[in-house]
């Protein structure tokens, strides 16, 4: 019987979870699938640089940077997103990078290199981050209401619109190192109910324009476990229901390599959500190879933040890779066996 109906067996998971208190939903369903392991990267400053006449070379070779990091080992790109990020008070004034139009040349050339594309909502015109979350200068004198659907639809329309050019992204961010909250001074963490209403509205969106793409949280907390563990529960106490646990590491803000490792051990265990360190820049062995060797293959993988040209970058400011740390990838992508299309 089990052969000819495969719908049996999920049929008597549901009911066996049932009998227990809980029924999973057909996206947890989904979301048991094997995972993929990720060596990603941020490089929303691409179309910035390209405009200033940055050319990137691997071995005096010319190639786009997005291929280059393919070539090493790569399989994922991150991008930003703001609302408004050409408007005076914005990110990129009279310009407009990391809009929607940017976003979509960038993941149309993600998905033509075959790489799979994680987007980063800010819900801001500008960054966003644990010590600042301004809201939309469109969206200031909004009440709680006009809040939660201004979320909704920005969400919503951002996702409709990448699908209609098939370039979904794989994995979605609802905010960016929200620790201390987001949409301030509605959604901060001190109005833990607030906050959690906002992201249910941003992750409805998503379920709703693509049911397989995973939603990370994201905090800033990447050797901070009392941290880590204070926001994760307050929001599933809220029924915030969620993918991916999204960590920041800089160890200037964010601990040693010990209590990165300490924290993420402990997040392992204590919930079932995967782990990804999202953000990072120095440590790139360690940092790795403490993510890939979590228990229970909860590591799902790493984004090196900005490796064109910020911080401990991978390429030179005149756009040339150092072929020490390009290696450096290629060695960590073969060892940990990271998936090429």
């Amino acid at each position: 019987m089990l052969k000819k109906n495969n719908r049996i067996i999920p049929a008597l998971l549901v009911l066996c979870s049932m009998m227990i208190g809980f029924a999973p939903s057909e996206q947890q369903f989904t979301s048991r699938k094997e995972k993929e392991k990720i060596m990603g990267a941020d490089i929303s400053f691409l179309p910035q640089l390209e405009e200033r006449g940055v050319q990137f070379t691997d071995k005096a070779v010319q190639q786009d940077a997005i291929q280059i990091l393919k070539n090493h080992g790569f399989n994922y790109i991150r991008l930003r997103i703001f609302n408004d990020p050409a408007a005076d008070s914005g990110y990129s004034p009279g310009k407009g990078f990391c809009d929607l139009e940017h976003t979509k040349i960038m993941a149309q050339r993600i998905k033509n290199a075959h790489m799979k594309f994680l987007l980063d909502f800010h819900y801001s015109d500008t960054w966003a981050d644990p010590g600042k979350q301004f809201k939309p200068a469109d969206w200031v004198d909004f009440d709680f209401n006009q809040l939660k659907q201004a979320i909704y639809q920005f969400t919503k329309n951002t996702l409709d619109a990448l699908k209609a050019q098939g370039t979904s992204p794989d994995m979605v961010q609802v905010g960016n190192e929200i620790n201390h909250g987001m949409l301030w001074p509605d959604g901060s963490f001190s109005h833990p109910d607030t906050l959690a209403a906002f992201l249910k509205e941003a992750i409805r969106a998503v379920k709703e324009v693509d049911p397989s793409a995973a939603v990370m949280l994201h905090i800033a907390c990447g050797g901070q476990n009392r941290e880590s563990r204070d926001f994760l529960d307050k929001m599933l106490a809220r029924h915030v229901s969620f993918d991916v646990i999204g960590e920041s590491y800089y160890p200037q803000w964010h601990g040693t390599l010990q209590q990165l490792d300490s924290n993420l051990q402990d997040l392992a265990g204590r919930y079932k959500q995967d782990i990804v360190v999202v953000e990072y820049s120095r440590h790139k062995k360690e940092v790795n190879d403490i993510v890939f060797h979590l228990p229970n293959q909860k590591g799902r993988g790493t984004f090196i933040w900005e490796p064109l040209n910020t911080w401990e970058s991978v390429f030179d400011r005149s756009g040339h890779g150092k072929d020490s740390l390009l290696n450096l990838y290629s060695d960590l992508s073969k060892k940990y066996q990271i998936p090429q299309e």
